[in-house]
């Protein structure tokens, strides 16, 4: 969809016009169109008066044709309620209509520059539709909407824009590489589909394959991938907006590109969702994407651990005991908690080639988080009180939000093994927990470390204000936001 902000209404009539209207500014929006009496009927019939998302839809009489109005609710006017305006408006247009003109210029107040970006981002990426192998999609079903026209947005939105823009093109990728099948994207694909799509952008790309990762002692990512005849990878990209340097930051995801448990295999029934378990390598990529296209003034590297977990005869045991790049030995006593051998070896990594101040990790890692949060909140474990509160209001900017766990040393010794110097799983109980406490012991003491769960944000069974059911590409923008308002100039 094409999204262009103008200073007058397009000479050719879109097919929708779009009025929005603030809570309780019914009467002094319909004094300001033509029309007014047929869609005051039509808001009153609805019993509409400027709710967020709310749409009343209407037909006026307009130089000897009908046109196609809409009002649309926008609430108080903040940037979350243009946000979620913006998603109902693709949601209401997007099979039928061609093109349609939002006019601002009847609004009491003028929204912002940021509140009409989010509007405009709201639309874009609510529009994002994976039907690549529907072939027999009705034509009712297909969508339509080419292009938006806003119309009277304030100063400075073009810039506010262009930050949205890059972040919408993020979510693209992360979403993409969430929808497709694992025997798409594995670890091989995964890494050709990135790089084909930042190509130009200016980020500094490392591949390592099984040999370098052997070679570098990398046992317990390796210890995953071994069932699996898919090869593991480790994909960076390194963006150095500041100049050349070690990054100020690490972002580490997870990139399980199908989990089938391996020897302790999952239950039949929903393993096909597995093919999201690398959502946290899928948001890594999609914010690094984020942060080179809008030439981010920050020097941040993202670091991916692909691998495929298989129940082959070569996969790994329970009561294997594996030696991590760190030196630290793990008893397997659950060949399904893996995301966490994986990260272990990418945090080891990181630290030793690029020596980051602060890391973030990002994995689809227990079933436990869900339990616990849900789907409205991502988990968030920390090192750091202060790593924390960034974090937690770059949620609440963005609407990924999270949720802080505690951590502590009694649930670290849950993971203490009498063999090793570790298991891989604590007891059935604060399984989020201790699966934190076992990442946060590859890291380094003088490093700021979190760890964000992210199991029940990945994918969506219904809609939201930005997303379709499916892929929501949850972590893009927290972390673009993040790293905006902490480590840019």
């Amino acid at each position: 969809m094409q999204i262009v902000l103008a200073m007058t209404l397009p000479e050719t009539e879109a097919d929708a016009m779009v009025i929005p209207v603030d809570r309780g500014g019914l009467v002094t929006t319909l004094a300001a169109t033509d029309g007014s009496p047929v869609l005051r009927a039509a808001a009153a019939a609805a019993r509409f008066d400027g709710e967020t998302g709310a749409i009343v839809e209407g037909f006026v009489a307009k130089g000897g044709v009908v046109a196609r109005v809409l009002l649309l609710g926008v609430g108080d006017g903040s940037e979350v309620d243009w946000e979620r305006a913006g998603g109902a408006l693709t949601a209401r247009l997007i099979t039928g209509a061609t093109s349609a003109a939002v006019d601002l210029s009847a609004l009491a107040a003028a929204p912002s520059a940021n509140a009409v970006a989010r509007f405009a981002g709201a639309m874009a990426q609510r529009a994002w539709r994976f039907d690549v192998y529907r072939t027999k999609l009705p034509e009712r079903s297909k969508p339509t909407l080419a292009s938006v026209t806003i119309v009277g947005a304030p100063d400075g939105t073009d810039a506010a824009w262009g930050a949205m823009l890059a972040v919408t093109g993020g979510l693209d990728l992360t979403r993409m590489l969430v929808t497709e099948p694992p025997n798409v994207i594995y670890p091989e694909s995964f890494v050709a589909r990135v790089l084909a799509d930042i190509d130009g952008l200016g980020l500094k790309v490392t591949v390592l394959g099984e040999g370098e990762m052997r070679e570098l002692g990398m046992g317990a990512l390796l210890g995953v991938s071994q069932g699996s005849v898919r090869d593991a990878r480790i994909l960076a990209l390194k963006w150095s907006g500041k100049g050349e340097g070690d990054p100020d930051v690490a972002l580490v995801g997870k990139g399980v590109t199908f989990d089938s448990g391996g020897i302790s295999l999952k239950p039949g029934a929903g393993m096909e969702d597995m093919k999201w378990d690398m959502g946290g390598a899928g948001a890594v990529v999609g914010a690094m994407k984020a942060l080179a296209s809008r030439k981010a003034r920050a020097n941040v590297i993202g670091v991916c651990g692909l691998v495929e977990n298989m129940p082959d005869a070569a996969a790994q045991r329970p009561g294997d005991v594996v030696t991590s790049m760190s030196g630290q030995t793990i008893e397997i006593l659950n060949t399904d908690a893996e995301g966490r051998l994986v990260l272990c070896d990418c945090i080891t990594w990181v630290q030793h080639a690029h020596r980051p101040g602060v890391i973030v990790d990002l994995a689809t890692l227990t079933g436990a988080m869900i339990v616990s949060l849900g789907s409205e909140h991502g988990g968030l474990f920390a090192n750091d009180d202060a790593l924390a509160d960034q974090l937690l209001a770059a949620g609440r900017a963005t609407g990924d939000l999270l949720w802080r766990m505690p951590m502590g040393d009694a649930y670290n010794k849950l993971i203490d093994s009498p063999i090793a110097d570790m298991k891989n799983v604590g007891p059935r109980g604060a399984g989020s927990i201790t699966a934190a406490q076992f990442i946060g012991r590859f890291v380094d003491a003088t490093v700021k470390w979190a760890h964000l769960d992210i199991a029940g944000m990945v994918w969506a069974d219904k809609a939201g204000a930005t997303y379709e059911k499916g892929a929501t590409g949850y972590g893009v923008r927290l972390l673009d936001r993040w790293v905006r308002d902490n480590f840019e100039g």
